[in-house]
């Protein structure tokens, strides 16, 4: 069934209004891929595997690695690792969302003003922003309540390294330890932005790497929270690809369920979605 026509209104902030809620509607339509279901069973399946393998590599650094690795770390508020906290600051969730965030408004107020393939290019980047900017803060949201229900306490919180010292549903920022909300941010992003500009892989894995490292030279993780964090940020980042490539945004899905971002020029991205 052919798309209806979009009248587009004739004055800008018409213009604006009408982008704003077509974007939202496309995020919230239901899933028309025909091919959505392979892509499911496919991500279900690397789900899993991720589960079983990082799981027993979580539990293993539990007992075997996180005591050791934070009594070689040097003490809280050392003067000379101020380099260390700067860097770690890349990773914090609120500036990336915020990043994000205010990179999607630039577009959103840029696109009404545009016509033709000035602005099919500048939707189909709206789009792709709309994704990372999704995978990061479900992620985040996701280890917020982890956080809460686990309760781990940081390194050498209670006076002593501990790999055990849960206090479930604390809620304090000292008992907040797994996952690491840094790693589920780097790694969300790493795995977002190399799900839609793929030769950007290896800079987002090192980017990701350097600030899940941070967080064990500062003392603010135990190396098994970090590996937690990278898992949810992943899996997070892997559930709003699918969640765009059902509905035709970004991504195509292949006939064997792999999810692919769309090649060519952004304009194409936007094809079918108008969205900033």
């Amino acid at each position: 069934m052919p798309t209806p026509a979009i009248v587009e209104p004739s004055h800008y902030f018409g213009r604006l209004l009408t982008l704003v809620w077509l974007s939202f509607a496309q995020l919230v339509r239901s899933p028309s891929h025909s091919r959505r279901a392979e892509a499911a069973r496919r991500s279900a399946r690397h789900v899993l595997l991720l589960f079983v393998v990082i799981g027993v590599v979580i539990i293993t650094l539990m007992y075997a690695v996180d005591v050791a690795e934070i009594s070689l770390m040097p003490p809280r508020d050392t003067p000379g690792l101020w380099w260390v906290k700067m860097l770690t600051n890349f990773g914090k969730d609120v500036y990336v969302l915020w990043t994000l965030g205010g990179l999607l408004i630039a577009v959103s107020l840029a696109a009404p003003a545009l016509h033709g393939t000035s602005r099919a290019t500048l939707l189909g980047l709206g789009t792709r922003l709309q994704y990372l900017f999704l995978s990061v803060a479900l992620s985040v949201a996701v280890g917020e309540v982890l956080k809460w229900i686990v309760g781990r306490g940081r390194p050498f919180v209670g006076g002593k390294a501990n790999a055990f010292n849960f206090q479930h549903f604390n809620g304090s920022e000292a008992y907040a330890s797994l996952p690491s909300g840094h790693a589920i941010t780097a790694f969300a992003l790493a795995f977002a932005v190399s799900a839609v500009w793929p030769r950007a892989r290896i800079i987002m894995l090192v980017y990701a790497l350097v600030i899940a490292a941070t967080r064990l030279v500062l003392l603010a993780h135990h190396p098994s929270d970090v590996v937690a964090g990278a898992l949810v940020g992943v899996i997070g980042a892997m559930a709003v690809r699918y969640w765009f490539a059902a509905r035709r945004l970004g991504f195509a899905i292949h006939r064997d369920g792999t999810v692919v971002a769309l090649s060519g020029r952004l304009k194409r991205v936007a094809r079918s979605a108008f969205a900033p």
